[in-house]
């Protein structure tokens, strides 16, 4: 049996084991069809952290706050004269949460995570001083060690549709999360024409 243009019968072979793997996959990514931010689930990681601070940069520039970038990589913007990390995440399909990876103790005032879903997005706002606070309780499991051997870098796990209480009090839908910024920052957008 010829399976396409393959002749070689192990390459046929393994191309038919793909065949029936690609299903259990192919469910995951039922949920973003259709979604505008599919194409980014298509992405590399490391090309999609670049998208998600795109995306954060745009949305905030086009809401009227001043963003440039950072002059140096220990923050990836600065946005009306604040330092900002960006942190980006997909929904994970799985288990319907967010990890906003790679916070780390850098010269940044805030992090901020945004958070895409098929259809619906998230932001958080979070001091530094706060992260790095909620990071050394051991009493908070939002933000844990990202690593069991090295404490330098942790990450954040939400789930949108029920936020830990830590979590909460920084945002959570977009206004909020916009809400959040403008209180850090000191910057209040006009009103979207609605």
């Amino acid at each position: 049996m010829i399976l396409g243009n393959i002749v070689d019968p192990e390459v046929q072979a393994l191309a038919g084991i793909a065949s029936t793997l690609q299903a259990d996959y192919m469910a995951n990514d039922q949920a973003w069809i259709g979604s505008p931010f599919a194409w980014i689930k298509q992405r590399p990681s490391r090309t999609i952290g670049a998208i998600g601070e795109k995306l954060l940069a745009g949305w905030l520039a086009a809401r009227g706050f001043n963003v440039s970038r950072s002059p140096d990589s220990d923050a990836d913007r600065v946005i009306e004269r604040k330092r900002v990390e960006i942190k980006f995440s997909t929904l994970w399909t799985d288990n319907h949460i967010y990890k906003f990876q790679q916070l780390r103790d850098q010269d940044y005032d805030v992090a901020i995570c945004l958070g895409v879903s098929p259809f619906d997005a998230h932001c958080w706002a979070i001091e530094k001083a706060d992260v790095l606070s909620a990071w050394h309780e051991d009493v908070n499991r939002e933000i844990i060690g990202q690593h069991a051997e090295g404490k330098d870098t942790a990450w954040i796990t939400v789930s949108p549709s029920s936020p830990g209480r830590w979590i909460s009090q920084y945002g959570g839908t977009l206004r909020q999360g916009l809400d959040q910024i403008s209180k850090i920052t000191g910057f209040t957008p006009p009103p979207l024409n609605e």
